[in-house]
C-alpha cells in the first residue's frame, strides 16, 4: 500500500505537535494523545479525501497531497475537538494551523527538493559520463587536439581544450 509509509509520517508528527504542545502548557505530555485524537482521525480523513480527489493528486508525498491533508486536518481536528468538548480559542487554531503545516507540507517539500537535487545530480552525472568517454587522461592527447609528431619543432605544444582541468 503505497499510501502508508506518508500516513505513517503524518501521523507521527501530529503525535510530535500533541506532545509539544502539552509540554509546552506544563501538563503532562503523557497526555498527548487526549491532545492528538481528533488530529489523527481528521488526518485520517484528509488522506482518504486526498485520494479520493477526481482531480487528485497521485501520490501522497506530493505537496498537493499535503495541503489537502494538512487543511483537512486541522479544520476537522478542531471540529471534533470542540465537538467532544474541549476548547479551540483562537491562538491554539493560528499555533496548530502553523505548526501542521510545516510538520504535514514541510516534509513534502523536504522530500521534492531532496528529488529534484537528486534529479538533476543524476541528469548532470549522466552529461558527464556521456563526456568522459571523450575525456583524456592529463598527458595524453584530446582526438580533437594536434599531437607533436617527431616533425614538430619540440617547442610546440598540444592545444588545450577549455574543459581540460588547468595544470
Amino acid at each position: 500500500m503505497r499510501y502508508l509509509p506518508a500516513v505513517i509520517v503524518d501521523a507521527l508528527l501530529v503525535l510530535v505537535f500533541a506532545a509539544i504542545g502539552r509540554a509546552s502548557h506544563d501538563e503532562s505530555p503523557a497526555g498527548f494523545l487526549l491532545t492528538a485524537w481528533p488530529f489523527l482521525v481528521a488526518l485520517l480523513l484528509g488522506h482518504l479525501l486526498a485520494a479520493l480527489l477526481p482531480a487528485r493528486p497521485r501520490r501522497p508525498w506530493s505537496l498537493l497531497w499535503g495541503l489537502v491533508v494538512w487543511v483537512v486536518t486541522v479544520g476537522g481536528g478542531m471540529l471534533l475537538r470542540v465537538l467532544s468538548g474541549d476548547t479551540a480559542q483562537v491562538p491554539f487554531i493560528i499555533v496548530a494551523t502553523l505548526t501542521l503545516g510545516v510538520f504535514l507540507v514541510g516534509w513534502r517539500g523536504i522530500t521534492a527538493f531532496v528529488r529534484r537535487s537528486r534529479s538533476r545530480a543524476a541528469s548532470t552525472h549522466d552529461v558527464i559520463a556521456d563526456d568522459a568517454s571523450t575525456d583524456v587522461a592529463p598527458g595524453d592527447v584530446a582526438p580533437d587536439e594536434t599531437a607533436p609528431d617527431e616533425t614538430a619543432p619540440d617547442d610546440v605544444a598540444p592545444t588545450r581544450r577549455d574543459d581540460d582541468p588547468v595544470a
